[in-house]
């Protein structure tokens, strides 16, 4: 899941990083039935803290808040998902991942970032990977697309097997504020 670099699109490192325009990004998921059907759906509320290292590498840090997670216009699959079969938002309202550095051109290239993310209290390492980007100045004149997919029986999500394929793919659509001018 590269969400590592949702906060931190740009290839040299400028004085301030930008923020991720939280009106403009999009951060979602999308999970397969086994009879085929695509289940997607969206957290409204996050945010995301980049920092800039001495070295010149950045690190993310991104929170997702669960219990708002939601199936547009499916009420009953967004109260299934806030369950405790699956993101049990009552007893673990954050989804977090914390990338490791990074070199900062990945943004250019797309390419692959490594990083900590925890689900259900349960922490694993996850290999996230950044589209090449469609523009000049990725997250500014295009969005930055970022994909991960994790199993979700790795976070303690194993219910309804028979009904929900393992895999989960968080797909992070990320715009940037704060950009020097052309």
């Amino acid at each position: 899941m590269v969400w590592a670099l949702a906060g931190a699109a740009f290839a040299k490192p400028p004085a301030t990083l930008p923020q991720i325009d939280t009106a403009r990004s999009q951060f979602g998921f999308e999970i397969r039935t086994r009879f085929g059907q695509k289940i997607e759906g969206n957290f409204p509320r996050f945010e995301a803290l980049s920092t800039q290292l001495p070295d010149g590498r950045h690190q993310v840090r991104l929170r997702m808040y669960a219990q708002y997670v939601e199936i547009p216009d499916k009420p009953r699959y967004t109260a299934w998902m806030r369950g405790e079969d699956f993101f049990d938002v009552a007893r673990y309202p954050l989804i977090e991942y914390q990338s490791d550095p990074y070199s900062p051109d990945v943004i250019e290239r797309g390419g692959e970032v490594q990083g900590w993310l925890t689900i259900r209290g349960i922490s694993r390492r996850e290999t996230l990977r950044l589209a090449e980007p469609e523009c000049a100045r990725p997250g500014y004149d295009c969005d930055l697309v970022s994909r991960g997919t994790v199993l979700r029986g790795r976070y303690g999500m194993d219910s309804w097997q028979m009904a929900l394929g393992d895999r989960v793919t968080f797909i992070l659509r990320t715009r940037l504020v704060g950009a020097s001018q052309p």
